[in-house]
């Protein structure tokens, strides 16, 4: 039971980085931002979401689906396999 309650949470963490990644590819790769300063100075952004970006974000959610997991799996591996079972 343990392990269904942590692979789950590695799912879920996966499959919101894997949409995550798709929102940002989609709304801001090659999106030019421009600021406006005090002297009238003006700084350019250019983003640009790399596949490297996107292997440190999916990598990121992944550890954070870990550590979100972890509880919850703790706990099931302590219950009884009748009481477990009668929760499913």
């Amino acid at each position: 039971m343990p392990a269904l309650h942590y692979s789950g949470a590695l799912l879920l963490a996966l499959v919101g980085g894997l949409i995550g990644a798709a929102f940002a590819y989609v709304m801001f790769n090659n999106m030019a931002v421009s600021t406006l300063g005090q002297n009238f100075t003006q700084v350019v952004f250019n983003f640009k979401v790399t596949p490297e970006l996107v292997v440190r974000g999916l990598f990121i959610s992944i550890v954070i689906g870990m550590i979100g997991g972890l509880l919850p799996a703790i706990r099931a591996a302590r219950l009884p396999v009748t009481t477990g079972l009668r929760e499913l």
